[in-house]
């Protein structure tokens, strides 16, 4: 049974985060020849204010954006 872990910043709607998962899920049945109801996706989401890049957190990086 395929156990995919996603980790990103929050943010996202949860329809974006379902399509995504959908589409995830489809790839593994395609490639790897399991059921749908054998894939486990996870998303661990962090804050804005707690995930960093180039020295700035993401909320530092979105406010300039």
């Amino acid at each position: 049974m395929p156990e995919i872990t996603i980790n990103m910043a929050a943010g996202r709607t949860d329809e974006q985060k379902k399509g995504m998962m959908i589409d995830i899920t489809a790839a593994l049945v395609k490639n790897l020849g399991v059921e749908p109801d054998a894939v486990i996706i996870q998303i661990n989401e962090a804050p804005l204010q707690h995930k960093m890049k180039g020295g700035k957190t993401y909320l530092e990086r979105q406010r300039k954006a």
